[in-house]
């Protein structure tokens, strides 16, 4: 009959076995109509289409999902730039974040939007209107154009420009920030100017101050460090764009007719390297323009007198702590350590008046062609010589050993086209300088027992009195005078022609 609620529930039994999913566990007929599956304490052993193992959980019915993947493998960002690494997998849509940058309808702008599905970029909702990014072509005053894009059509610049400028004094020190009101009509418009003030009178005198002491920076060498601790750091941080732009500060140093300066667009760190740097030459710097359009402009002011003479990698050098020098080994009084460096270069003495490199090269040209593994380099000495040094990716060994080959026969035509009286080896360092040659080895060679004697044979000079037993007066030593020995008086012969005749029979 009819009735309120719910029915009641079905009075028909069920004479078929109800299990569960795996069919590990059964009920047994008869059950009431409606009874539920029952619950199964065994592990579901449905597979995964990923095919990676189960992970361990209770038999479920159909309506009920396994538990995620857990395990991490590498798959495809949705846009398809980057393979993302350790995704999980049961993760569909990983995103690289990077940003599109496909180009847009306009034609002259590129989708801002990080990493999405194909076909959702910024523009794909939009029928038939506009690019909704700014223009950010260039206008004729130079700032960038902030009014909505319309591409493929040029900038109208009939609106004021609205970006922020400096109007300056004529020593450059006082400035104050205005719009640049510029149209395509009038590129320059007139502004009002700033009147120099006291302390821009003030620093002009003592520029000039400056420039009248007349005190040459180049003989002034010290540990002075003419830059900022914060400068020296950023400086550390970025050299090779430090010294980049350090170049630049010292050729808008340098160019007296340049009073303003403006660089790219850079990054906030970037930018206060170059507020700090301005600093340090004396300069004003502001920074204008919003992100990612900021940039730095800097302006001479009579602060600046010049530009410092230490660069920032010889400041860091100066900042370095001391390094304790690397202890030597203990060599022997007598011993030249000079000895163990090879002979790298032809040491040519006396040479012709007049000879030049060119002339030398090619007269011995035939020789240089017998050793093509040694590029040879013709120099002159401020002594008066001409080395020959040899280059070779050799062992230093085998480069003397090169080079004591050729010395005969490079003497050889030497001496006989007269260029110079003689070759020998010897080693130079990087700049040329002769640190040994061939007759220093020989003469310290022939340091023996030979040279004792040699010595021991020479006449012994007369002895001089000791530097303390000789008087001094006024600052001068007086030498005492030896007395003469008498001479022994001969017997005079009175008949001089008999003695003659003995003197020739004897």
């Amino acid at each position: 009959m009819c009735h309120k609620g719910p029915c009641s529930s079905c009075p028909e039994a069920i004479f078929e076995e109800i299990s569960c999913n795996c069919g590990r566990t059964i009920l047994q007929p008869p059950q009431p109509c409606g009874t539920k599956a029952p619950e199964c304490r065994f592990d579901c052993t449905r597979p995964r289409p990923c095919g990676h193992p189960q992970v361990s959980h209770n038999c479920h019915t159909d309506e009920d999902p396994c538990p995620k993947c857990p395990f991490l493998v590498e798959k495809q960002c949705v846009c398809g730039k980057k393979a993302l690494k350790n995704q999980p997998c049961w993760f569909e849509e990983p995103r690289c974040g990077l940003p599109c940058g496909k180009k847009l309808k306009c034609g002259a702008h590129t989708c801002e939007k990080t990493c999405h599905r194909l076909g959702e970029c910024e523009d794909a909702d939009i029928a038939g209107s506009r690019c909704k990014q700014p223009c950010g072509k260039k206008r004729n005053c130079g700032h960038l154009d902030t009014e909505q894009c319309h591409a493929p059509y040029p900038c109208k610049e009939d609106k004021p420009c609205q970006a922020r400028t400096f109007i300056t004094c004529d020593c450059q020190r006082r400035k104050q920030e205005v719009k640049c009101m510029a149209t395509k009509r009038n590129s320059s418009p007139q502004r009002d100017t700033l009147k120099c003030d006291d302390e821009c009178l003030r620093l002009q005198r003592n520029a000039l101050l400056a420039n009248a002491l007349n005190i040459d920076p180049l003989t002034h060498t010290d540990d002075h460090v003419p830059y900022s601790n914060t400068t020296i750091k950023l400086y550390k941080e970025d050299p090779q764009f430090a010294q980049n732009y350090e170049r630049e500060f010292r050729l808008f140093a340098a160019d007296s007719t340049r009073k303003f300066i403006r660089f790219k667009p850079m990054k906030s760190q970037q930018r206060a390297f170059l507020h700090s740097l301005a600093e340090d030459f004396g300069f004003d710097s502001e920074s204008a323009d919003p992100e990612p359009h900021r940039h730095v402009c800097l302006f001479k002011t009579p602060r600046f007198v010049s530009a410092p003479m230490k660069t920032l990698a010889q400041c860091l050098k100066i900042k370095a702590p001391p390094q304790a020098p690397p202890t030597k080994p203990s060599t022997p009084a007598n011993e030249d350590i000079s000895i163990k460096q090879p002979f790298n270069a032809l040491l040519l003495t006396t040479p012709q008046f007049g000879l030049t490199i060119k002339e030398l090269n090619s007269a011995l040209q035939r020789e240089y062609a017998a050793y093509p593994d040694i590029k040879f380099e013709t120099s002159f000495l401020p002594s008066d010589e001409v080395v020959i040094k040899g280059s070779s990716p050799l062992r230093p060994e085998v480069l003397e050993s090169s080079l004591s080959s050729l010395k005969p026969v490079l003497s050889a035509k030497v001496t006989s086209s007269g260029f110079a009286s003689g070759v020998s080896l010897c080693h130079v360092d990087e700049h040329l300088n002769v640190l040994r040659t061939e007759k220093d080895t020989q003469s310290k060679g022939n340091e023996g027992w030979s040279s004792v004697m040699r010595r021991s044979t020479r006449p012994k000079p007369a002895a001089f009195p000791a530097a303390s037993e000789t008087p001094r007066r006024g600052g001068f030593v007086a030498l005492r005078k030896e007395p003469r020995k008498k001479i022994e008086e001969q017997p005079v012969e009175e008949d001089w022609e008999a003695a003659a005749e003995k003197l020739d029979e004897s």
